[in-house]
């Protein structure tokens, strides 16, 4: 049986592939006759991705074989069209097993990937590096672009700048060395996320003492011996996963079982069975070394080409602007927690151990606003609900749970969502709770994005993946304020997948720059401390009763506690980024020092030696984020921009709405910095964030 049904084209007078045969009775290679065409996990065996995997590749090469010996004269339909149109079969198919990987793996699953990454750099290379393709892709750029719309002349530029960006116009001998070092890369980076996932499982404390428990609030109490019984263990069990770390360090006092567990998480893969120093080197000199080869300067500055930003040399001076304007402000945070924790009776200065502890205590004294207060009115069911509620207010979206999708695992839930006129738009999945097999963090994925396929509109499958308080034998799941505002940003990135409009895949949803892709993400969570947001859902788990009033004034007047210093941790995250990746030569020193000498400029709390940020640093050593973190701030300038327009007009004001659903809509298919002065009227100002966080 050949494979013509499940080859997604874009239309006629595509090149026609002569496809190999596949084995359909592979659930990943098979038509699905499922909701949606919603993946069909419970019929998925881990031994079905390997050869579906090989037979999707095969089927790939065929596609660009077809494209590259297609007699006809290069055209924007034969050869830039159908490169967007190839590989379907392969992208749908890592769809499932990359978020698999990162939100329920296996040592199978990492093994699979280890055999399957080469494969796919090879695939890529042998894509980016095929001088007849280049030849037929440049014939098309430097012709004639007449009839052609905006959106096309995008996909055309965008395809060139691949292409060259992946040396395709390189030498053999330069093109062999890159293929050489993006093959290297990407196993590199593989095990730097396997490393971190594991030396992250692999550390817990068991407390068997109830007197060292006793003090903490029956959520976290419930939530470590829940954890400890499914051990098979006694007592109460902390564990380096955030909604059990977190809650410990913030509510425990017992100083050196918290400074173990600091230790323990600021030492992931430093050093042990799981060391990702070696990586870490590795990695940048690879990435140096391929920047290089393409002609520039630093990692960082190939980057940068294709973002906002456009230079390390803004990416820096950003950075230094908002670090000048807002430095001062972090140190006295520090002092003033500082001096509020010899005033109840701390012997020494603050450590990173006892910061959350004696900042949770003094937001509870200052404010009278602590998590126990807040829990019981975030409620998850009641939270996805309120999260729900933004998008119905803002663009008239609905969502009905839909058992007849088949998920992934026990814990996620699949809804169906519809616009206001009951059109279908997506399928959207939420995973909540922390697992062994899943990493840590939260994040936004697709399992297919939106495209129009032969005159069709396909809908997108977006899938948000988190790690929160679990329920336990006697209590529901309760988040923090903190997983709300978390659950907020994500759905800000679901959001700008599921209202994805356009032709072509590669130019819908978040295939936006990157510097840009948080700002969807970063407005949402300002409608988290709007008292008008909040009195509509939030109500308390056990009597119904609302939100009381005074509990929501609480929570905006300390919308802004401690700012500075947040702003300064997120600086120094950047400022260690971009050290990285405006490397000019390979470093063979330290780990730890470096990055101490990057943060050094922003260091508020007191440096801890022996520890590393680098070794489980995700985000830019396996996430994509490598010289991108800055994004996060740059955005977060975005949304403090775009929000004020919102607060001028009413958060949910339909005018202010649509024109920000119209930004999401576009995604890639214009120059972000175009998408958004339509929206606002204006560039954007980073005194608008400066303002946002209370400093001004």
């Amino acid at each position: 049986m050949t494979f013509s049904a499940l080859v997604a084209g874009c239309g006629d007078d595509m090149p026609v592939a002569v496809l190999p045969e596949i084995d359909t009775t592979n659930p990943l290679l098979a038509e699905w006759d499922t909701p949606y065409a919603t993946p069909p996990f419970d019929q998925i065996k881990i031994t079905d991705y390997e050869p579906a995997i090989d037979a999707a590749i095969a089927v790939s090469r065929a596609e660009v074989e077809a494209i590259v010996n297609n007699p006809a004269k290069p055209s924007f339909r034969n050869t830039i069209e159908a490169l967007e149109c190839q590989g379907q079969l392969l992208g749908r198919i890592l769809g499932i097993f990359f978020n698999l990987r990162e939100a329920d793996t296996s040592d199978e699953l990492d093994a699979i990937a280890l055999r399957i990454q080469p494969k796919l750099t090879e695939l890529s290379n042998d894509i980016s590096l095929n001088p007849a393709l280049f030849e037929r892709v440049k014939a098309v750029y430097e012709g004639s672009r007449r009839g052609l719309s905006d959106v096309e002349i995008k996909l055309l530029e965008d395809t060139y700048k691949g292409f060259a960006r992946s040396g395709a116009a390189l030498d053999d001998e330069k093109k062999a060395l890159y293929r050489q070092y993006t093959a290297e890369l990407s196993e590199a980076t593989l095990l730097f996320a396997q490393n971190s996932l594991s030396a992250t499982n692999a550390f817990t404390i068991n407390i068997t003492d109830a007197r060292k428990v006793a003090e903490l609030p029956s959520f976290v109490k419930d939530g470590l011996a829940a954890e400890a019984k499914a051990r098979g263990q006694k007592g109460w069990t902390v564990t380096l996963q955030a909604p059990s770390y977190v809650p410990f360090m913030t509510y425990s006092s017992q100083r050196d079982l918290k400074e173990k567990l600091y230790r323990a998480y600021n030492t992931r893969a430093f050093g042990g069975e799981f060391d990702n120093c070696d990586l870490v080197r590795k990695i940048t000199a690879l990435r140096m070394n391929i920047a290089t080869l393409l002609g520039y300067n630093t990692y960082a500055d190939y980057v940068l080409e294709e973002a906002m930003a456009q230079s390390a040399e803004t990416v820096n001076s950003f950075l230094a602007e908002l670090r000048d304007k807002t430095v001062e402000y972090g140190r006295k945070d520090y002092d003033m927690i500082n001096a509020y924790a010899k005033s109840c009776g701390l012997k020494c200065d603050v450590m990173p151990w006892d910061w959350a502890y004696y900042t949770e205590k003094y937001k509870s004294e200052k404010y009278a606003l602590n998590d126990e207060q807040v829990k019981p009115y975030l409620k998850l069911d009641n939270v996805i609900k309120g999260v729900f509620m933004v998008a119905e207010k803002l663009y008239g979206l609905q969502f009905e749970a839909n058992d007849k999708i088949a998920v992934y695992h026990p814990d996620v839930m699949a809804y169906e969502v519809k616009d206001a006129n009951g059109e279908f738009l997506s399928v959207l999945y939420l995973d909540f709770f922390p697992r062994a097999s899943k990493r840590s963090g939260a994040w936004m994925t697709e399992f297919r994005g939106a495209r129009v396929e032969n005159g069709v509109e396909v809908r997108p499958q977006v899938s948000l993946v988190m790690n929160f308080t679990k329920p336990t034998e006697t209590t529901p799941s309760l988040l923090t304020f903190d997983e709300f505002n978390t659950f907020l940003h994500e759905f800000g990135h679901a959001l700008h997948g599921m209202l994805a409009k356009g032709k072509y895949e590669s130019l819908n949803g978040t295939s936006v720059y990157r510097d840009f892709v948080e700002l969807p993400s970063q407005i949402l969570e300002n409608w988290a401390t709007e008292k008008e947001y909040l009195d509509m859902w939030a109500v308390h788990y056990q009597t119904g009763e609302a939100i009381p009033a005074e509990l929501v004034e609480k929570i905006v007047s300390a919308k802004n506690y401690l700012a500075a210093y947040g702003n300064l941790r997120q600086l120094s995250f950047g400022l260690t980024d971009m050290a990285w990746h405006t490397l000019t030569k390979p470093y063979e020193g330290d780990v730890e020092a470096f990055e101490r000498e990057a943060m050094a400029s922003v260091q508020v709390l007191p440096a801890v030696d022996g520890t590393s940020l680098s070794t489980s640093f995700n985000h830019i050593f396996s996430g994509g984020y490598a010289a991108g973190y800055y994004g996060y701030k740059w955005a977060e300038v975005l949304a403090a921009d775009a929000f004020s327009l919102f607060d001028q007009t009413g958060i949910f004001n339909a005018e202010t709405a649509a024109a920000f659903r119209k930004l999401l809509q576009t995604g890639g298919q214009r120059h972000p910095m175009d998408i958004y002065v339509e929206f606002r009227g204006h560039e954007p100002q980073v005194d608008a964030l400066i303002k946002s966080m209370g400093l001004q």
